[in-house]
């Protein structure tokens, strides 16, 4: 079975870089680890002693007097004998352009300055265990020339077999797509397939039962093969099909469905019942693809693809995933420095008590003013921000600005409003939220009975105690609790009693053009029926026209707020329509911008 990188003999690390510094940020990060790290502060100086070290990597920094990164990456990518040697981009070059031109130069992979200790470490790790590849092919065609035919045999089955279910091994993979590419013959497909939260299980069963889960699938996956087909172990969990007479994607499709389906039934491992799901990814052969590494490299990214849409999912890659993926690296350098020049805003929608039309509140909404983007949708980079966890400053960040808004306008006379302030899963997740909450309700002086924080169902199902535990500390302080998008997933009803919260919001969904004998109506009246048997307020959200307001009224419902009252907008214009004391009332009604 081959043996992960940091196993075997430290591997040999070469950072480029012009500033020392950048050096010894490096070597304090990789510290821990077995590698030997040598440096140079030239592109000149670092092709002078690539014979001396025969580094396994390569850390390139872009911005360098005399031959710049780029062009260093392009040289050791033109030469037979450097080529194979992985290089990590690691700038703090954000634009579009130049990270095309990195991977264009051949970089393998890329990192953002201020380097991340974990993403520095993954990206490494991953880096050294295709160099170890590489490094075990080139072993074996060496020795292969100067051994006996008896020695073949025991040396192709080390390096092209794995050891724990007897598969043939990523190396051997990599050799028969080689093949293939060099036979001209594109009419095949790469398929890779990822068994779902894998490190869950091996952390709940330990190896020796993950090791006879690994095996179990290797047997259900196997009457699947065609005549031709081959099924290797690719990875820990991940196995790749290399599948021959594809014509095209529609004729695949069917297949891989019958293949994630096979994950269905439980598998009987050591007494025990094991659900696994997978998802999976596809790459059609084209000629687009010179090695087996660039269909490796489109295999993650679908896969990726894949893993984002949840467990059970597949995707076949296209060429324009690549290009998505060198967008998102940019967006979150975007996002990474749009959070250190606070280029984030808060807009705020007023939330009306439908009964007297009066503001009684308002709900804090994100928006990104960027220099070069305009103002962004936060349906853009809210989705970003989850993934990369960038959601957990930036909330806390949004959530001191309301307070000190609040505390302005509490200031001036208006006394009765309340703050509406979004928490994402991850903050819910985050240990020191309340703590948080505390620090900054303590700097801008605002009772906490005046903040509202809004929770969508789905989040508070991920983790439905350790929501109630945090839910009922906030609520300790008397903070409100309000459940958002209520009535979009149902899954919350049977825990709505225990649930420490104080508000519901009705999902837009459902306000829609509601009528009369429609089920929207019926579902909106339930809601309100239930928040007044629980003893909660409703608002309702994303109200249109005025038709919908007085279904509303006539449902009794308490509060609402959407377009027909205001967008979102800054605090000045919040302050020019709504706190006005001598404005009429019936100026909530309509606004449309």
């Amino acid at each position: 079975m081959t043996q992960p990188a940091e196993t075997m003999n430290p591997a040999t690390v070469l950072v480029v870089d012009d500033e020392p510094d950048n050096f010894d940020v490096i070597e304090t990060l990789l510290n821990a680890q077995d590698y030997n790290l040598h440096y140079a502060n030239t592109g000149e100086g670092a092709i002078a002693v690539l014979d001396q070290l025969q580094p396994d990597l390569i850390l390139l920094d872009v911005m360098m007097p005399g031959m710049d990164g780029i062009e260093v990456c392009r040289r050791l990518k033109a030469s037979q004998k450097w080529s194979p040697i992985p290089v990590i981009i690691v700038t703090s070059l954000t634009e579009k352009k130049d990270l095309a031109r990195c991977f264009e130069a051949g970089a393998d992979d890329f990192i953002s300055k201020p380097v991340s200790s974990l993403e520095l470490l993954a990206r490494v790790r991953s880096m050294l265990r295709i160099r170890e590849q590489y490094k075990q092919l080139q072993g074996f065609n060496a020795h292969l020339e100067a051994t006996v035919q008896k020695r073949t045999a025991q040396l192709q089955k080390m390096v092209f077999q794995d050891a724990l279910t007897q598969l043939p091994s990523r190396a051997f993979l990599t050799q028969k797509l080689a093949e293939r590419l060099q036979s001209g013959d594109l009419s095949f497909a790469l398929i890779t397939i990822d068994c779902d939260q894998f490190k869950r299980l091996l952390g709940s069963f330990g190896d020796a039962i993950t090791d006879q889960l690994l095996i179990a699938i290797t047997e259900r996956l196997q009457p699947y093969l065609r005549e031709g087909d081959i099924l290797a172990r690719t990875g820990i969990d991940e196995f790749g099909l290399l599948l021959h007479r594809v014509d095209d994607q529609t004729s695949i499709q069917p297949y891989i469905q019958k293949i994630l389906s096979s994950f269905d039934p439980p598998f009987a491992v050591s007494n025990f019942e094991v659900f696994v799901s997978a998802c999976a990814s596809i790459v059609l052969g084209n000629d687009t693809y010179k090695t087996p590494a660039q269909l490796f490299q489109d295999a993650g990214i679908a896969m990726y693809h894949a893993k984002e849409s949840g467990n059970d999912r597949y995707h076949v890659f296209d060429a324009q995933m690549h290009q998505e993926m060198i967008d998102r690296l940019a967006l979150e350098n975007d996002l990474k420095r749009a959070l250190e020049r606070q280029e984030f805003i808060v807009h705020y929608q007023p939330i009306i008590n439908l009964k007297t039309q009066a503001i009684v509140g308002l709900e804090a909404l994100t928006h990104w003013q960027n220099p070069e983007r305009g103002m962004v949708s936060p349906s853009l980079f809210i989705p970003c921000m989850e993934t990369t966890g960038l959601i957990v400053p930036m909330g806390m960040m949004i959530f001191k600005q309301a307070c000190q808004q609040l505390y302005r306008w509490h200031q001036q006379g208006w006394t009765e409003l309340t703050m509406s302030v979004n928490l994402s899963v991850q903050q819910f997740a985050c240990p020191t939220l309340v703590e948080d909450i505390d620090r900054i309700l303590a700097e801008t002086s605002i009772h906490p009975a005046c903040l509202k924080l809004e929770i969508t169902e789905s989040a508070i199902m991920n983790n439905i105690e350790a929501v109630i535990a945090i839910a009922e500390q906030l609520r300790s302080r008397q903070i409100q609790i309000s459940i958002d998008d209520f009535g979009t997933g149902y899954s919350s009803l049977a825990y709505l009693h225990q649930l420490p919260i104080d508000n519901l919001k009705i999902d837009r969904s459902f306000i829609t053009q509601i009528q009369p004998q429609q089920s929207q109506y019926k579902v909106v009246d339930t809601i309100i029926t239930l928040g007044n048997h629980l003893d909660l307020t409703v608002t309702a959200e994303g109200i249109e026209t005025v038709a919908e307001l007085e279904q509303l009224q006539q449902l009794d419902c308490e509060f609402g707020q959407g377009y027909l009252f205001s967008r979102p907008v800054r605090a000045e214009a919040i302050e020019a329509k709504f706190l006005q004391r001598d404005r009429d009332v019936d100026s909530c009604l309509p606004y449309y911008e």
